[in-house]
């Protein structure tokens, strides 16, 4: 598959596996994707980042992903079905944070990422990818396809990233960047929804 990503989309992917080992995780998860995509200039998705007001609130996606890491990849959907049971998501991480420290849950060196879990295998090499984010590689693949193109862009990396639910997807739609906002910056079409989960 990544024969078909352009030069952008295999920038990105390059760019996550540094992201994960600046921040010394064990796999490359989604979150490290996204941060590799806002590096990105003169691409597709680098423009509907900008388009959409996403690209000058890094640090808002950046403080996000991080918060998202310290409850060891819970969304805030998560966090709301434990509540539900009666579970405080920011109390049990109080408490854990309380006994081993601050950022203990974000599993930093355990193989945990954004989603909270462990890689297996690896990508060319070197840091391998969580389970979640080879799902976006290959929604980013289902992405372009039905869009009719015949490479895979970064745009389709931040489609997938925006249609997969979960933490990652929560972040971009608090910055105003869903996969209907991209397709209408990208394309002036409202987006195709949820189809590449």
């Amino acid at each position: 598959m990544f024969e078909r990503f352009t030069q952008g989309a295999r920038a990105v992917v390059k760019g996550a596996v540094v992201h994960a080992g600046r921040l010394g995780a064990d796999a490359v998860d989604e979150g490290h994707l996204l941060l590799a995509l806002f590096d990105q200039e003169g691409t597709r998705g680098s423009f509907a980042l900008a388009s959409l007001g996403a690209a000058d609130r890094r640090e808002s996606v950046e403080r996000a992903l991080e918060e998202a890491r310290r409850r060891g990849g819970m969304s805030r959907a998560d966090s709301d079905a434990l509540a539900g049971l009666g579970i405080d998501l920011t109390e049990i991480v109080s408490r854990v944070e309380e006994a081993h420290g601050v950022g203990a849950m974000a599993g930093v060196g355990a193989g945990a990422g954004v989603g909270g879990a462990k890689g297996r295998g690896r990508w060319g090499g070197g840091v391998p990818f969580s389970r979640e984010a080879k799902d976006t590689l290959s929604a980013s693949l289902r992405m372009a396809i039905g869009r009719r193109h015949r490479s895979i862009g970064d745009e389709h990396l931040l489609l997938a990233l925006a249609s997969r639910g979960g933490v990652v997807a929560e972040i971009l739609a608090d910055h105003g960047v869903t996969v209907a906002s991209v397709d209408r910056v990208l394309h002036g079409t409202p987006g195709e929804g949820r189809a590449a989960s």
